[in-house]
């Protein structure tokens, strides 16, 4: 049996309330950070609260690295 699977009942609560916050923070600040540019934030904010880090770094080559390029 593989070892590297945890039910929720293992994972320390702690752990959970950050990782939700964490999750929390990012959507926020990717939304804000759209809704400045134009650039679909319900989209985005919706997509940066379901993982960590791929919709941040998705966002930094998509959005920001190419309003950068037209600057």
């Amino acid at each position: 049996m593989n070892n590297m699977h945890y039910s929720l009942n293992e994972i320390s609560p702690i752990w959970m309330i950050l990782i939700a916050i964490l999750l929390f923070v990012q959507g926020t600040w990717i939304f804000q950070d759209a809704r400045k540019r134009g650039r679909f934030p319900w989209l985005w904010g919706l997509w940066g609260i379901t993982g960590f880090p791929t919709p941040l770094i998705v966002y930094w080559f998509v959005v920001i690295r190419s309003g950068r390029r037209r600057s």
